[in-house]
């Protein structure tokens, strides 16, 4: 799954992230693109619990990738 996220700007982040994504599954694999503003997950969560996890960090998310 592909995500375009808000508010990320340092590697504390990037963190935060990975942490939110991983406390729905801790064997999901998170790669995050500062650069870009995107996240790119995989794990045995749905988008949707995706985008709740990173909203409850103040990670506003969308779904890019259908």
């Amino acid at each position: 799954m592909l995500f375009k996220v808000e508010n990320m700007s340092c590697q504390h982040c990037v963190n935060a992230v990975t942490r939110a994504l991983q406390a729905l599954d801790p064997a999901a694999q998170v790669r995050v693109d500062l650069a870009r503003g995107e996240v790119e997950a995989s794990g045995s969560f749905s988008a949707d619990a995706a985008v709740a996890a990173l909203a409850e960090e103040d990670y506003p998310a969308q779904r890019l990738d259908g």
